[in-house]
């Protein structure tokens, strides 16, 4: 088959997926329509798509069952459910739906560790002398999108998925069958996106088992090298089908998150029972960032969508005697950076909920937290080309960015002043998601302070590019989103187990991340003020040291990682079992419960 053929067959290819994906979504739409009017009109459906208890006088739980022990975990219900496998491929309960995000998000940052532990090791030599250029290059693409489009934004719609209706008094997301829709759009995405992988390990396996010729064309399909932000013009020039696959696998994901955020909007406001100035933080958050995904993966989608048809039908969208490389730079940071913002604001919600839980105290200036969130959402949206600073774009535009892009440090820095005077004069108890919540405002501080610099033009010409940048942003995304992560699992694990975790297990997770992050990121922020580029499997000798620290540092996440792990299982075996519906004691500590806990299926003490 020569290259038209295969250009009509992709371009066929992609029609017919873009035609099946927009008729599945409308077919969704209309059923979850159906369904709620159905629902409107009889009064005992429950939103698990369940029958109506025995009897209609007992109080309704939130999800619509009995605050029972369903064998599998104490905050799902059992009550009118399915069993098995087949309850979790079908179900439409929002609490299901978010445990099964919180697990792909799980298994999506085992992976995208995976993969940078084997960039670490590559670079633990300054010589080519684990990998070669062509793997490590695609290391670090796959590292980047997997851990941003499939572990970063999942694992925070699990959370939202799970807790957000519990908090708002909802009985289930405003579209529930959209909702699993949403979720099992990312399994196709993960296998697309990670094809270059899965055909590699198969074409092993194939050639080991007698079946060469086969083999060799999945080898031949290797995973992509051009970076996970896909620069123009060598993501449209590489002559690699992977890359392509990738693409398809980016924008179904796109899809998936769109749909998941425009239920998060409609539920906040159409299924809401509180009113809009007794919302928690985190709901609050949840909303800025669906807004937030509303106005930007659709442009990364049509993005997407152009640079496929000029790899595969031949347009100049991003090249130079058509449109303009620069042109996809524009395109790709306009989403790329509130996707920062799209990360790091639940995450935000989450430290601003937990800290006043464990320091006695409210929290201080809620408003003024609320506002802060509001103004980071609208700001993020006139940053994107401090990423551009070394493109020769227009100096006065130029100036313009940077002044927003230092601008939006003030919300931010709001937010940290918040947390701080919260836990000034507190009742501050260490406990396990306590220290995650010091832990991640410590490192935001440090990843916030070093982004400022990054967003003056004079530094960024020198620093653009180099270790510096790597390192800053790590701390942000290692640091507050993940330690916010970690908080919030500890913090909730009681209420979906049934469970206590392991306190000293906990620690040793703390103290093994909190190390790595310093030692992997810190060393980092030297190497890139020394001039050291990022992206290159090689470097010179002279900064050995410093790569093999960053190195001790990764692989003491990893630890941690383990230790987390190990402790979420141990405890599920073994753990002290939950006895109260206040298994943090806040009462006691003169904080007001949130509505979760009521689904624990105990009285207060």
């Amino acid at each position: 088959m020569n290259g038209s053929h295969m250009t009509l067959v992709a371009a066929a290819g992609l029609a017919a997926l873009s035609v099946a994906a927009a008729a599945l979504v409308l077919y969704a739409a209309w059923r979850a329509d159906a369904s709620r009017s159905d629902r409107s009109h009889a009064g005992a459906a429950l939103a698990d798509g369940g029958d109506p208890a025995d009897e209609p006088d007992a109080p309704a739980e939130p999800d619509g069952g009995e605050p029972t022990d369903s064998s599998y975990l104490l905050g799902t219900t059992a009550a009118n459910k399915l069993s098995g496998v087949t309850r979790w491929l079908t179900t439409v309960d929002h609490k299901d739906i978010g445990l099964l995000y919180l697990a792909f998000a799980a298994t999506a940052f085992l992976w995208g560790g995976t993969d940078a532990m084997m960039m670490r090791t590559e670079l633990y030599d300054p010589a080519v002398s684990v990998w070669d250029e062509h793997t490590y290059n695609a290391l670090f693409t796959m590292h980047g999108l997997t851990m941003l489009f499939l572990f970063g934004t999942p694992a925070l719609a699990g959370l939202g998925n799970y807790l957000l209706p519990l908090f708002i008094g909802a009985d289930d997301m405003a579209f529930p069958r959209i909702n699993a829709i949403a979720f099992w759009l990312l399994i196709p995405a993960l296998v697309l996106m990670r094809a270059g992988l899965l055909s590699d390990v198969l074409g092993h396996v194939f050639v080991a088992g007698g079946l060469g010729a086969l083999g060799e064309q999945l080898l031949a399909l290797a995973p992509p090298a051009t970076g996970w932000t896909f620069y123009a013009p060598l993501s449209v020039q590489l002559e690699l089908p992977t890359v392509s696959v990738v693409l398809l696998g980016l924008h179904l994901s796109g899809i998936a998150t769109t749909m998941s955020a425009i239920n998060f909007i409609a539920t906040i406001f159409t299924e809401r029972d509180v009113a809009w100035r007794d919302l928690d933080i985190f709901s609050w958050t949840m909303l800025t960032q669906s807004g937030l995904i509303l106005f930007a993966f659709p442009l990364l989608g049509s993005a997407l969508v152009m640079l496929l048809l000029d790899r595969t039908v031949g347009t100049t969208f991003f090249a130079i005697q058509g449109g303009s490389p620069i042109l996809w730079q524009h395109l790709f940071w306009f989403f790329g950076h509130p996707e920062v913002y799209i990360l790091v604001l639940p995450p935000m919600g989450i430290v601003s909920l937990l800290i006043p839980k464990f320091s006695g105290r409210k929290l201080f200036g809620f408003k003024f937290v609320v506002y802060s969130t509001l103004a980071i959402g609208v700001l993020s949206f006139g940053v994107w080309a401090h990423h551009m600073f070394t493109t020769g774009i227009d100096p006065r535009l130029r100036a313009s960015f940077m002044a927003v892009s230092i601008a939006i440090a003030v919300p931010s820095a709001v937010k940290v002043f918040n947390w701080i005077t919260t836990m000034w004069n507190g009742h501050v108890r260490l406990t396990a998601p306590m220290l995650f919540c010091v832990g991640g405002v410590a490192t935001f501080v440090v990843g916030g302070v070093t982004g400022i610099f990054l967003a003056a033009i004079p530094i960024d010409l020198l620093l653009h590019d180099t270790y510096y940048v790597v390192g800053h942003f790590h701390f942000i995304i290692m640091g507050l989103i993940s330690f916010a992560f970690f908080a919030g699992v500890y913090y909730w694990y009681p209420l979906v187990v049934g469970k206590h975790t392991d306190y000293r297990l906990s620690v040793a997770h703390f103290l093994l991340t909190t190390v790595g992050i310093v030692l992997a990121f810190g060393p980092m922020m030297i190497m890139g003020q020394e001039g050291l580029p990022r992206r290159y499997a090689s470097y010179p000798a002279e900064f050995a040291g410093l790569q093999q620290v960053a190195t001790l540092g990764a692989i003491l996440i990893a630890l941690g990682t383990v230790v987390w792990l190990f402790n979420l299982v141990q405890s599920y075996r073994m753990g002290d079992p939950v006895t109260t519906d206040d298994p943090w004691n806040l009462r006691e500590h003169g904080d007001r419960r949130t509505a979760e806990w009521d689904e624990l299926p105990y009285g207060s003490e």
